[in-house]
C-alpha cells in the first residue's frame, strides 16, 4: 500500500484517523544508527509502526523493530514525542492518519539484519552518512533530535 507524507502542507487531505505509534532509534556499540528503506515510499526510515491492543508503546517499538529489521532491541530511553496535527500520512486505501508517535532510543541485543515485506534494504549508518539519505521530514527530525543529544523533543 502506498503512502504519502504531508507536513505543514495546506494541500494535505484532512485526517480521518489517529493511531498511537512508536519508532526506534537503534544505535549499535560503534554509534551507528539502524535504518530501513521503506517499500511504500522508497525513503529511509526508522523502524516503527502502530501500537496493537494489549501492548505498551515501548513493546510496540520492540516488536516493530524485530518485524522490520530482524533485530531484537532493548529500549534505553526516549528521543521524543511527535504529535503535529499538521503532519498526516495519506494511504492508498483512503486513510489519512494524523501523526501521534513516541520515538524511543534502543540498542540491539540479538537477531540478524533482515529485510521485511515493508522494506527493500536494512543497514547501519554513521550519523554523518544520514545527512545525504532521502527521508521524509518527520524522520529526519527524529534523527536530528537523537543526534543533538538534547532532552526529549516534544513536537
Amino acid at each position: 500500500m502506498g503512502r504519502r507524507d504531508y507536513e505543514n502542507d495546506p494541500a494535505a487531505p484532512a485526517a480521518n484517523s489517529l493511531v498511537p505509534a512508536a519508532s526506534a532509534v537503534v544505535v549499535d556499540e560503534t554509534g551507528r544508527i539502524l535504518l530501513q528503506r521503506r517499500r511504500d515510499n522508497g525513503m529511509w526510515a526508522l523502524p516503527g509502526g502502530v501500537m496493537h491492543f494489549g501492548e505498551s508503546l515501548p513493546d510496540c517499538a520492540v516488536r516493530e523493530t524485530r518485524e522490520e529489521t530482524g533485530l531484537d532491541v532493548e529500549i534505553t530511553g526516549i528521543v521524543g514525542t511527535y504529535s503535529n496535527p499538521r503532519h498526516v500520512f495519506a494511504y492508498d486505501d483512503g486513510e489519512v492518519r494524523q501523526e501521534f508517535s513516541i520515538c524511543f532510543l534502543a540498542r540491539p541485543v540479538a537477531g540478524k539484519l533482515a529485510v521485511s515485506g515493508e522494506s527493500t534494504d536494512v543497514r547501519w549508518f554513521t550519523p554523518e552518512e544520514t545527512d545525504g539519505l532521502p527521508m521524509v521530514p518527520g524522520i529526519r527530525k527524529r534523527v536530528a533530535d537523537w543526534r543533538s543529544g538534547a532532552m526529549p523533543a516534544i513536537r
